[in-house]
């Protein structure tokens, strides 16, 4: 199957779909989207994993083999414990390929964002402290940066594992748009 771009139609209207990148690159509200879109159940899998404290949660691969047994989902393509599985299970990876500049950017903003707000994320969780981002290796916007690069092996390595299935590859936000906005829109 080749790759496809932001205005190639899907062979098919997918039931399970992985939206892959770097951490901050938009999974999460691409995801959200197509779940709208294609009347998909939408599972966020840090929600899953992170427990009070930002604890991993014990149930975590549990849960996942679970809602990945069903024949309908849309979710993050992140994790390595359960990427396998995932991939295993998807009939549609998008993959948001943005550039590292963009990325850093929406992480920084969201990552102060949610801090200044003090918004809650998953199980009484929020950003810690903006001055661990210097002291904390594992702090998103560090990750982010370390990270950033991974996403293109793995999808390399998928596409070879699973050579049918189906990869949209967006590079840009406009794409991303007009990808969701109108490829989508016209499977749904």
């Amino acid at each position: 199957m080749p790759l496809l771009g932001p205005d190639d139609p899907l062979p098919r209207r997918p039931a399970r779909v992985l939206v892959a990148g770097a951490s901050g690159a938009g999974k999460t509200t691409l995801a959200t989207r197509i779940g709208v879109v294609l009347g998909l159940p939408r599972v966020e899998l840090d929600a899953l994993f992170h427990g009070p404290g930002w604890a991993p949660r014990p149930e975590f691969e549990d849960d996942v083999r679970e809602f990945a047994a069903g024949p309908a989902w849309v979710t993050e393509w992140q994790y390595r414990p359960v990427r396998p599985l995932l991939a295993g299970r998807t009939d549609l990876l998008v993959w948001l390929d943005l550039r590292r500049a963009l990325v850093m950017g929406q992480v920084v903003h969201r990552t102060l964002d949610r801090r200044l707000r003090r918004t809650e994320l998953w199980n009484g969780n929020v950003e810690p402290p903006l001055h661990t981002v210097l002291t904390d290796p594992e702090h998103i916007v560090r990750w982010a940066w370390q990270t950033h690069h991974q996403s293109a092996q793995r999808v390399r390595d998928l596409r070879r594992q699973r050579p049918d299935l189906v990869v949209v590859r967006l590079t840009s936000r406009r794409q991303v748009d007009r990808w969701a906005g109108q490829t989508l829109c016209g499977v749904a």
